[in-house]
């Protein structure tokens, strides 16, 4: 990147809590953007102008623009976490899943992330997977008393909550790997351009249906700048800095923060049950981002003094031979 950003800036656990708080407050902005407009005519809209305010700063800015091979890894990675995942999502929301459910689903994508990166040659240490259990367990805590059955949710749905879960997970791996290193403003923006193209005909299938409430577009102004632009952009950033494992357990997180910010902005309640899961997810991700100890350097042998000790000279040789000789 032509100009370090400040965010890059900032320690690890900063970024990390910005994140996890911003990403999560998505959820409830979904559930009242759902009420009021079709799933894929609210992601064509959120992701089209998230696009084109990444492509401006670009521009205005004097960003590198990627090209070729690269440009077609940051446009893979829009199919995947953005189009393929929040489009499964926001179907199934849409379709009556319940939204605890798809919390907790996408809540285990650390693991499903982890397991992936075995089969890549990820290396997975015996912490992280403690942590894994500590932190799946405080997702399962925070949002399973409110699970129930889905009204009206079908097979269909289920199986898009699945897909959604894959898509993130192959998604966080590919970027990872492949494009992680372009401009953080242009690939960001390829990366919703193509995820709102893509989505395109789905929404003019559903007849662009929306109701142009105030609700709509408060709800869809906050996904835009709150979860598109900041959001993203953190994980966009920590990712490059961290490895996949340490980034993605701070999933954990979401399902738990959800629970806690649904009760401040809308009033669902807040039991103990939920309390210790937040608690217990965040010992999860304590646990499984801690850094390796490395193996302590080896004692430096002591120095050795080479100085020369006064010794007796040798004996000069006689000119002359001894008596008896």
């Amino acid at each position: 990147m032509p100009r370090k950003l400040s965010i890059a800036r900032l320690p690890a656990g900063v970024l990390g809590a910005a994140f996890v708080l911003l990403w999560s407050t998505g959820y409830p902005a979904a559930r009242i953007g759902l009420d009021h407009a079709a799933p894929f005519t609210l992601l064509v809209a959120r992701f089209s102008c998230a696009g084109m305010i990444y492509g401006a700063l670009a521009l205005l800015s004097g960003a590198t623009w990627p090209r070729g091979r690269v440009a077609l890894h940051s446009a893979a990675v829009g199919l995947l976490q953005l189009a393929l995942q929040f489009g499964a999502l926001y179907l199934a929301a849409a379709r009556g899943v319940n939204v605890g459910l798809i919390a907790l689903v996408i809540g285990t994508m650390p693991i499903v992330t982890a397991l992936l990166g075995l089969a890549l040659g990820e290396a997975v240490r015996p912490l992280q997977w403690l942590g894994f259990a500590f932190g799946f367990t405080g997702v399962a805590l925070a949002v399973g008393e409110g699970i129930g059955p889905g009204s009206g949710a079908g097979l269909a749905a289920s199986i898009a909550v699945v897909v959604g879960l894959l898509a993130v997970s192959v998604g966080t791996l590919y970027q990872k790997r492949y494009a992680s290193e372009v401009d953080l403003r242009t690939g960001l923006s390829v990366q919703h351009l193509v995820a709102a193209l893509a989505l395109v005909p789905f929404a003019v299938h559903e007849g662009w249906a929306f109701d142009a409430s105030p609700a709509l577009f408060g709800s869809l102004a906050w996904m835009i700048a709150v979860n598109s632009l900041s959001a993203f952009a953190l994980f966009f950033v920590i990712l490059r800095r961290g490895a996949v494992n340490q980034v993605t357990t701070l999933f954990f997180l979401m399902p738990p923060v959800t629970a806690l910010l649904d009760y401040l902005a809308l009033g669902d309640p807040l039991s103990e049950l939920k309390v210790s899961g937040i608690a217990v997810a965040a010992f999860g991700v304590y646990l499984a981002t801690r850094p390796a100890r490395t193996s302590a350097p080896a004692p430096r042998a002591p120095a050795v003094s080479y100085r020369v000790l006064n010794a007796p000279r040798p004996a000069a040789p006689r000119s002359c031979p001894a008596p008896g000789k």
